[in-house]
Parts: structure tokens; C-alpha cells; sequence
């Protein structure tokens, strides 16, 4: 949530942020701003609303080469120009992403210093903060510093000071930040996608240090003030990664970027036989217990991968949701793996959790996409997912290639305990292997989805249901659908139908069944008629041969069958019909499906 970009260097500043700015729209936002140097004083436009509405607001200013933009989803305060950033406080100009926890406590000292405040938001008090501190000390590293100190909460801040309009400041405690080197100027960034189609060399900014940068020059200092020899790093997706290329919406591109992404997963592991697996993939049997902790479409996966490790690998798995599991009392030991799983690898609950286990000297094992995120450098061991760049908020390819990890890790466990013998591991790598081309059937079978839409759309209610894993899925499936079409969506454990839900059931609801488990498909499909003798308008999803022997049965209106592949790969047959029904739905009602509203894609905040 929130972006930041800066820029200091050769090139017109108020280009290079307005074009930064844009690139970082996929991280949600309901306002936008930027401040520049011109003519030796700081210039700072910022409007309500989309970036368009800021673009056309800043052609009357001129050149400059250092400037710093932000886009703002509201936390404190409602979202307009007064609460947007850049704010100015004294001779500081910031933006700033995360949230100042003690900033009532700090505004009412800095109101007793002769302060007086024009936003709601926690970000002025900030600024104010850094302005007081600096007239008092009157150096800038020291300030940083001590502002530090004095505020709780997360924060990524990039400061302008008016003595001082040749460098960028920066400084960091746990939201992200990074710093962005090239030939002709060098960048801030809250995501590397802001900065891409200038350079793709960036360091990353550490927690509690602190960054001065000018256009030919980047320091990084610890909380000592010690100069850090930072690694600079190689951003490994090209531009077009996160460009449309084509596509309607970053999510049709990205539900049709799967089969590769699925691909370059799985082929980090294996290219032929279970032995490859075997050998890549670290010894996970000596743990007694799994926790697996996520947040949304992360914590639907863990449940999928719940599914598959208590099934094939024998092991007992907790699953939780990140911001309960960070205040409940947890009974994990040296025995449980911990599993964090973030597409951004900077969601905040779930590095609070990565925190706490570790404090306890719990193993963490991180399944992350993004290189270098936080969770990454601090978890025990990581696997990447390999995606590459996600850019629309409801993510696809990520939460597919999440539940693929999991899969081959109970896999791997299963096969290690003498659960799953080699010959049967193979059949399961084969149908592994044949997912891409299955996946690419699926999409290409649009008429349909495009026909199952059409008959959904106008509803303002739907249910998923389903059993066991296929339960797990269907909490996907409704996330999916009401996160982008604004549906009221709910999903159901099938069997909970007689303990009130049935009473929701209404002529002409859309019912969303899905049955893959064979040795389940009887009970469901019975909660399923339950349902349809209510008049539900029912879209069944079922493997073939299930449909085959149920469908002489008046109990559907419409089918989608999944062809008949092992357990292992019908979830990822099954949650991109999801996918697709949710993207045509959300498309026939006019809905912003890549940014849709109030939600943000990398949560960096409580």
C-alpha cells in the first residue's frame, strides 16, 4: 500500500515521478503528490484521486532535478488534498509509508512547541517531529536519528530539507524502501517497478539505516553512522514484466502467464523424476508440526497446503491468519517449522509473525516472490516462487505457484516417510509436468466463463461450496470474486448448509459447487441438491468422471469439468476456473479489476 518514488539527477524530476508514480499504481492508493526543487525553493502539487488528476496539474511546472512523489492510501484521515502527501512542516518536506503508532502522544508535545496542523494524518506529526528536531541539532544524520528513536511504528521516510536541495534523504524501519542507481541520476523507490524503465541496479535500504543520495552519489549509513558497503543488486524481470503487453488487464495477463510461472517453479526442483525433487528440496521430515501463517489469498494456500501435508506427508499442520496468530498464545517448539507465506515478502503481519517464532527459535521457512523482501532475508530458509512481477492487487499466479510449493513439499515428506512410494511420486511429477498445457486449455475455454458471467453478474449474492480441499479453494474462489466484482460473495463448507446458511439460499441465487475429491462427491453433491430444491441457480465444477456418474442428476444448470489428473494438480486445474469466472464477472459489471478499491497489493501496514 502506499508508493514512494524520488529522484535526483539529469533528467526533469516531475517526469521521472509522475512516470514512477503510475508504475506503482497496482499498490492502491486514493491520492497523489509531489514536491520539487525550483528556482531554490520546493514546489509541492498534489490532488485527490487518480494520477491523471496530478498530471494535469503539474504542466506549469518547469524543470527541476530532484524531487519526491508519493501515493497515498488513507489510513489516518479520509482521502483528499489536505491529508495527501508530500507534507511540509518548517524546512522539511517528506512523504512517508507505514504508520506512526504514538502520533497523538507526539502531536500534543509538538503542539507545545508552537506547532499547529493542517492534515489528520500521522505523517505531518513526522515531519513536524524531524523539523523540530533539526532546529534544534542542526544536523541531518543526527535528526534522522534521533527521529528515530522517538517514533514507534513502521515507517519508510524520503526527506527534502530546504538548506539542502542537492541530496534525498532517507530512512527506514521495516516498510520497504529501496535506492535505485544509474548513469544519469539516482532513484528512491517503495518497489523496483516504479524505477524499471530506468535502471534496473538498486540496493536495498536495511531497517534503521539511513540513506543520503544526490545525483551522482549514494551513501548508506547504519544507526552508528558507519558508512555500508551495500551490495548493489540486479532486478532479474525485464520492464515488460510489468507492463500489460496487450492485454485488457495485468490479471488476464497474469492468470495467462501462469503455465510459464508454474513451470519456472516447479523446474527449480525438478525437470524429470521425483530423484531430482528429492535431491533439491530440503529434509522437512524430522519436524513434528507444521504452522503455516499468511494473510488472504496467502492464508488460502496455506489451508490448500494443510490439505496435501496432513494427507500425504502425515504431519499435523496449524494454519493461521498472520494478524490473529501475532496475538494468540502459541504452543509451537523447536519440532514445528514455521512457514510465512507473503507474495511481497513485506506484509506486515506476517513479518511480526516471522519475528515472534524466531524470537522463540522456531525454523521459518519463507515462500516468497519477491527477492530480497524482508521475509526473505530474515526467515531461516526461502523458497521463491518465481512469477516474477504480480501487479494486480488480486493476485493469481502467485497464490497458484504458493499452493504448487506446498504440494511438492508434502510431496517430497510423503515420499521421504515411505507414504507416497517412487513409483506413484512419478505419476504425480508427470501430471505436475502436464499442468501448463492443461492450465492453457482452461483459458482457452473462455466461451465458458464467458457464459457462466453472463448469467452471474447482475447478482449481488453468491455462494461457493464445497468439501475438504475443495473447501480451501472455494474460500479462494469468493476472495477472488468479491475483491474485483464488489459481489457479496460468501464461501461454505458444504456440510454447514443445515446449520443456517441454507437460509440464505434464495430463487435464482447463484450456488458455485465444487466437487473434485471423488470419495466426497456423493455428500456434496447432496448439499448441493439442498440447495437447487431452493430454487439456487447452481454452476457445478467437477472432475469428468465425477460429472460422469452424476449427470443424469437434475442438480446443475451449468458445468465446467476438469479433465480426470491426480489430486496433486486438479486444485490448480480448479482455482484458475475461479480465476477466470471471477475476471469475466467483475469485467461484464465495469469494475477497475486491477485496482479495485480500498484494497492496496503489498500490505505493509497493521
Amino acid at each position: 500500500m502506499c508508493g514512494i518514488v524520488g529522484y535526483v539527477g539529469k533528467r526533469n524530476s516531475v517526469d521521472v515521478l509522475i512516470k514512477g508514480l503510475k508504475n506503482l499504481e497496482y499498490r492502491g492508493y486514493d491520492s497523489a503528490g509531489i514536491a520539487v526543487c525550483e528556482n531554490d525553493k520546493i514546489e509541492i502539487v498534489k490532488k485527490e484521486g487518480k494520477i491523471k488528476n496530478l498530471e494535469s496539474s503539474v504542466s506549469s511546472l518547469g524543470s527541476s532535478h530532484i524531487g519526491i512523489g508519493h501515493t497515498r492510501w488513507a489510513t489516518h484521515g479520509p482521502a483528499n488534498t489536505v491529508n495527501s502527501h508530500p507534507h511540509r512542516v518548517g524546512c522539511v518536506t517528506l512523504v512517508h509509508n507505514g504508520i506512526i503508532e504514538n502520533y497523538v502522544k507526539l502531536r500534543k508535545e509538538l503542539k507545545d512547541l508552537g506547532y499547529s496542523f493542517k492534515s489528520d494524518t500521522d505523517t505531518e506529526v513526522a515531519c513536524a517531529l524531524i523539523d523540530s528536531i533539526y532546529k534544534e541539532c542542526k544536523d541531518k544524520l543526527l535528526t534522522m536519528k534521533k527521529a528515530n528513536e522517538k517514533i514507534i511504528g513502521s515507517f519508510a521516510f524520503a526527506i527534502l530539507f530546504d538548506d539542502d536541495f542537492d541530496n534525498i534523504y532517507v530512512m527506514r524501519k521495516d516498510s520497504p524502501l529501496i535506492i535505485a542507481i544509474s548513469d544519469d541520476g539516482n532513484f528512491i523507490a517503495s518497489d523496483v517497478p516504479a524505477i524499471l524503465e530506468f535502471t534496473n541496479k538498486y540496493i536495498l535500504l536495511e531497517k534503521d539505516e539511513y540513506g543520503v543520495i544526490s545525483g551522482d552519489k549514494v551513501i548508506v549509513y547504519d544507526n552508528d553512522f558507519n558508512i555500508l558497503d551495500k551490495e548493489i543488486l540486479t532486478y532479474e524481470e525485464s520492464l515488460d514484466s510489468a507492463m500489460k503487453n496487450g492485454y485488457e488487464h495485468f490479471m488476464i495477463k497474469e492468470i495467462n502467464d501462469e503455465p510459464r510461472t508454474l513451470t519456472a517453479t516447479y523446474e527449480q526442483f525438478f525437470k524429470s523424476d521425483i530423484n531430482e525433487l528429492l535431491c533439491n528440496m530440503p529434509d522437512f521430515s524430522k519436524y513434528k508440526s507444521i504452522d503455516i501463517i499468511g494473510c488472504g489469498s496467502a492464508y488460502h494456500a496455506g489451508l490448500v497446503g494443510k490439505s496435501f501435508l496432513e494427507r500425504y506427508a502425515d504431519i499435523p499442520v496449524n494454519t493461521y491468519l498472520a494478524s490473529e496468530y501475532r496475538y494468540e498464545k502459541n504452543f509451537s517448539d523447536s519440532s514445528t517449522l514455521t512457514i510465512l507465506i507473503s507474495q511481497s515478502g513485506e506484509t506486515a503481519d506476517t513479518l511480526a509473525a516471522l519475528r515472534k517464532a524466531k524470537d522463540r527459535g522456531i525454523d521459518t521457512l519463507g515462500i516468497i516472490n519477491t527477492v530480497g523482501s524482508s521475509i526473505a532475508r530474515e526467515a531461516s530458509k526461502v523458497f521463491y516462487i518465481k512469477v516474477g512481477c504480480e501487479v494486480s492487487v488480486a493476485t493469481t499466479k502467485a497464490y497458484s505457484a504458493q499452493v504448487l510449493i506446498l504440494e511438492l513439499m508434502a510431496l517430497c515428506i510423503g515420499v521421504r516417510k515411505g507414504i507416497i512410494s517412487l513409483e506413484a511420486a512419478n505419476d504425480i511429477i508427470s501430471d505436475i509436468k502436464e499442468l501448463p498445457s492443461l492450465i492453457e486449455e482452461e483459458i482457452n475455454n473462455k466461451p465458458s466463463y464467458d457464459k457462466i458471467a453472463s448469467l452471474i453478474y447482475k447478482n449481488e449474492d453468491i455462494f461457493f461450496l464445497g468439501r475438504g480441499i475443495d473447501y480451501s479453494l472455494c474460500m479462494e474462489g469468493s476472495l477472488k470474486l468479491k475483491e474485483i466484482s464488489y459481489i457479496h460473495s460468501e464461501s461454505y463448507a458444504a456440510g454447514e448448509l443445515k446449520h443456517g446458511t441454507i437460509s440464505l439460499i434464495d430463487k435464482g441465487t447463484p450456488v458455485i459447487g465444487l466437487v473434485t475429491d471423488p470419495d466426497l462427491a456423493m455428500k456434496t453433491i447432496s448439499n448441493i441438491k439442498e440447495t437447487k430444491a431452493r430454487g439456487s441457480f447452481v454452476v457445478l465444477v467437477t472432475l469428468e468422471s465425477i460429472f460422469d456418474e452424476y449427470k443424469n442428476d437434475d442438480f446443475y444448470d451449468e458445468v465446467i469439468t476438469i479433465k480426470d489428473v491426480d489430486s496433486f494438480a486438479s486444485p490448480l486445474l480448479a482455482i484458475t476456473i475461479f480465476q477466470l469466472i471471477s475476471y469475466e464477472v467483475a469485467k461484464l459489471r465495469g469494475e477497475a479489476i486491477d485496482k479495485p478499491r480500498n484494497l492496496a497489493k503489498s500490505v505493509t501496514v497493521e
